[in-house]
């Protein structure tokens, strides 16, 4: 029996609900698609608590004009890691909310943890709140980096109300949660690591970075998939969504901006995985081209272009006779469409046939070119390995390859082939469009794939026959 003074409107009420991960739309069953975004196999059974109460409402924010709004205040201050500072536009902005994802051991925390001690050897008051690691295990990390800890305060917790208890006792500037997938909200009915609670706790740590200006920092798990873990809305209420990749065989890591909403989200950042920690790479074509041998059949450079940042990139190339029915095709940091695509335009268009050979093709140092400026490279690499001639060391190709095997131009060139002149390339095969080179190389203008073959003598073998061009002389190309 209740007592007296308890009515039923001060019982929680539970009932279980089934919720989208993708637009967070709730339905009372199950069903193999979200009726409101329409995706599959993504809706997710879930207590949901009905309070009486509704949460308090803070005051509105009252109407300014647009020339008044003050921007000092959200001027970004510099973490002490200068990749990390290049990707989210100069530093961390003061009230906002920024989620780092990426999969498990790539280095997340150590990552953080080397821009806590850079902020708080500089006065900020930051918090940890380690919610996957023990204290001890956090130390152990922290002096093999180097790391002394003064100003920087952690703490071991996955309850949501003990986390903000602790915001309150250190008052900090910057706070860092590793992971939100492990912290909880004991009023919810579901199991740490739903939907509902990452969505609640997040929610909640959002809502006091605002209210507080406190600068915030998640740390979120991957699927297999590479995409974050839990509901979509995650993404949408933080300001900043920064995707932490990398092999795990090679000391390259990669760090990009998903979403920015302080500045633009095309840059890159690259680190070096050592024993000390995470080290900035300023001049990674430098890292990439390191170990590069000259003379090799099926390697060509090429200048992709990664935000407004030129890389250097190595595309390895491997041909051999296959005594599959099905030849093998594996590309290694490359889109395999995208080199199927490469290899059906060599037979067809320039008469290199690989159909009866299994390929290999990588972009070598770990790095992952995805941008069509590759084509050009990838098919010189694809041909120099067929034909076992290799190609000088001195020339970087640049330029996207159509389905009628014509190239064609791609975005800032003159940037690409400035890095290229930068690092000793004194030969640039490019489109016949591409504006001038930079002085000191040399431009190889071509206009379709089979005339970049012939110009740069990669299929002897084959006899070539004349076609007519129609912007100029006749062109010799290689065909069957």
């Amino acid at each position: 029996m209740l007592h007296p003074l308890c009515t039923v409107a001060h019982v929680p009420k539970l009932r279980t609900v089934h919720r989208c991960t993708e637009c967070g739309s709730a339905s009372p069953r199950w069903s193999g698609r979200c009726s409101a975004c329409g995706a599959w196999n993504t809706l997710v059974e879930e207590v949901d608590e009905v309070r009486a109460v509704a949460p308090p409402v803070s005051a509105a924010d009252r109407p300014v004009s647009l020339a008044a709004v003050d921007l000092r205040e959200w001027a970004p201050v510099s973490t002490g890691l200068s990749e990390l500072d290049r990707v989210l536009g100069g530093g961390l902005v003061r009230g906002s909310v920024t989620l780092v994802g990426g999969e498990p051991g790539i280095g997340k925390s150590t990552l953080l943890l080397q821009a806590l001690s850079s902020l708080a050897a500089r006065g900020v008051r930051c918090l940890l709140v380690t919610a996957e690691e023990s204290k001890q295990q956090v130390k152990l990390r922290a002096d093999r980096l180097g790391v002394q800890g003064e100003g920087l305060w952690l703490v071991a917790e996955t309850s949501l109300p003990a986390v903000m208890a602790a915001v309150d006792d250190v008052q900090p500037d910057v706070i860092v949660v590793d992971s939100i997938q492990t912290v909880f909200d004991p009023d919810l009915g579901s199991a740490p690591g739903s939907v509902a609670q990452v969505r609640e706790c997040a929610h909640h740590l959002v809502r006091l970075a605002k209210e507080r200006d406190l600068t915030t920092v998640l740390v979120g798990h991957v699927t297999k998939e590479g995409t974050l873990a839990g509901p979509r809305v995650l993404e949408h209420v933080v300001d900043t969504v920064l995707s932490f990749e990398g092999e795990r065989h090679h000391a390259l890591r990669l760090l990009r901006a998903v979403k920015h909403r302080f500045g633009p989200t095309g840059e890159l950042g690259l680190f070096e995985m050592t024993d000390d920690g995470l080290r900035p790479v300023p001049d990674p074509s430098g890292l990439f081209l390191g170990d590069r041998r000259a003379g090799v059949p099926g390697s060509v450079v090429v200048s992709a272009l990664e935000g407004h940042r030129p890389l250097l990139v190595e595309i390895q190339a491997l041909v051999a006779p296959s005594g599959l029915a099905m030849p093998r095709r594996s590309a290694q940091g490359l889109d395999n469409g995208r080199v199927s695509l490469l290899i059906a335009v060599l037979d067809r268009r320039v008469g290199l046939s690989l159909a009866g050979a299994d390929v290999f093709v990588s972009a070598v140092g770990g790095a992952r070119v995805a941008e069509p400026a590759a084509d050009l490279a990838v098919s010189l690499a694809l041909a120099s390995a067929l034909t076992g001639t290799a190609l000088p060391a001195n020339v970087v190709a640049c330029g996207e390859v159509g389905l009628g095997g014509e190239v064609r131009q791609v975005g800032q060139t003159a940037r690409r082939l400035a890095e290229a002149g930068r690092l000793g390339f004194r030969t640039a095969v490019v489109p016949a469009s591409a504006p001038d080179v930079p002085a000191g190389m040399e431009a190889i203008r071509v206009r379709s794939l089979a005339e970049a073959v012939a110009r740069l003598d990669l299929a002897p073998g084959i006899a070539p026959r004349i076609e007519v061009n129609e912007h100029g002389p006749p062109v010799a190309i290689n065909t069957k």
